[in-house]
């Protein structure tokens, strides 16, 4: 191109005439003129392709991205789930599911996908709320047990997964739902649930049963009183005593029910200080000097005079009211009991008793509350059923625990563990 403009630049100077020469100078500039702008045009289209090509290129590197930013949040979302989640086809194959689900059926480590249904669990009530939903029918509110390691109970919901296809081909399109492809199924621990309602349950039929027996007895006697017994002065005086034993014992009873409420709503306020133990021992048997006496039980303080726990005074006096009371109504007639101090890691108070001792089979819920095992020697002793419960949420509120051992025909440890303060 370059050689061709010298060749005709020189033609151009061998003319004779200065006006053929000055018109093919124009011609020749307006000519170089477009052959630039050309030029420049070419360049300019082949700048904008890479440009576009290289946002094409960028456009689908962000949707990659968004795309595994994606997949990442929904993997993360799934395995962070409470719930079990399964999704299985229409030959009732498995074809995902989360970590929730293995823990549901039990299996400690790899997939559940690829697997039937009905070989991972042969529990109707799954397989038929599953069968529903492929037949297009959607099933909430299906109560699942399973017996494992333990007892769970799940609520199930399954719904039918369907594929929607164009059926007119016209426009606006319609579709129709077609058989369902699949089934997701999401399972709701409500164990907790299930639990809390049943302790409800057994809470107020309980109290009811507890309430009903003195006041069938305070009825009964008040009758009694009513129709003959007021002119003998010896059976009235002896039925009013009953009266006001059963009176007592009811006034007791919601007492510590509405004080194990308080404490297990945490309304109640722990103020620990450093406490000499010795004194605040020698005070609790001293209120308790007469319930001992009655039945021959000898009462030992082998506390350290200077032994020192962190605890509140008030609430500390009323766990050791509790198992103290306890160790001498349940002992043996002409039987001890002896308080203890341990230092440790953590501040242990023993009470130890002489008494029968507890069968094994009971010690893991001794501290539930209305629990009893001797129903009948409980409630001729005066036992609410709650002061266990109560000892037990008090030393909890101070980060302590409390606990029990025995032996039968030897008797019974109960001890207070106190975190220690410096």
């Amino acid at each position: 191109m370059i050689a061709a403009g010298a060749v005709f630049l020189a033609a151009l100077l061998l003319l004779p005439s200065f006006t053929a020469r000055a018109f093919a100078a124009v011609f020749t500039l307006l000519a170089a003129i477009v052959l630039i702008a050309k030029a420049l045009s070419s360049k300019s289209k082949n700048k904008n392709l890479s440009v576009n090509r290289a946002g094409e290129e960028s456009t689908g590197e962000e949707s990659a991205a968004e795309i595994f930013a994606l997949g990442k949040l929904f993997e993360a979302t799934m395995s962070g789930m409470r719930e079990g989640l399964l999704v299985v086809d229409k030959d009732m194959r498995v074809v995902a599911s989360n970590p929730a689900a293995l823990r549901l059926f039990n299996l400690s480590s790899g997939k559940l996908n690829s697997q039937r249904l009905t070989e991972l669990t042969r529990n109707p009530a799954i397989y038929s709320a599953f069968l529903d939903a492929l037949k297009g029918i959607e099933r909430s509110g299906v109560k699942v047990e399973t017996h494992g390691p333990e007892r769970l109970i799940f609520d199930l919901r399954v719904v039918p997964l369907n594929n929607s296809n164009d059926v007119s081909g016209g426009w606006p399109r319609r579709t129709e739902l077609a058989v369902p492809q699949g089934a997701l199924g999401v399972f709701i621990d409500v164990t907790r649930i299930e639990r809390l309602e049943r302790v409800r349950q057994e809470f107020l039929s309980n109290v009811s049963h507890e309430l009903r027996t003195p006041l069938t007895s305070i009825l009964a006697f008040v009758e009694t009183l009513e129709t003959s017994a007021m002119e003998d002065q010896e059976s009235a005086k002896r039925f009013l005593a009953i009266i006001r034993k059963n009176a007592s014992r009811m006034n007791d009873l919601i007492g510590d029910i509405l004080e194990l409420s308080a404490i297990e709503a945490g309304n109640v306020e722990v103020r620990a200080e450093h406490l000499a133990l010795a004194p605040l021992v020698a005070e609790v048997m001293s209120a308790l000097a007469a319930q001992a006496e009655a039945r021959a039980i000898t009462v030992d303080n082998e506390v350290p005079t200077d032994a020192t726990v962190f605890a509140d005074e008030r609430r500390l006096e009323q766990m050791l009211t509790n198992l103290i009371d306890n160790a001498i109504k349940f002992n043996r007639e002409a039987g001890k009991v002896t308080v203890k101090f341990r230092r440790g890691d953590r501040d242990q108070i023993l009470i130890v008793d002489t008494g029968e001792g507890i069968p094994a089979q009971y010690l893991d819920r001794l501290f539930e509350r209305f629990y009893r095992v001797d129903r009948a020697r409980s409630r001729e002793m005066g036992g609410t059923g709650l002061g266990l419960a109560i000892v037990k949420h008090l030393a909890r509120a101070h980060d302590g625990e409390v606990s029990v051992t025995s032996e039968l025909g030897k008797g019974s440890t109960f001890t207070i563990e106190l975190p220690r303060r410096q």
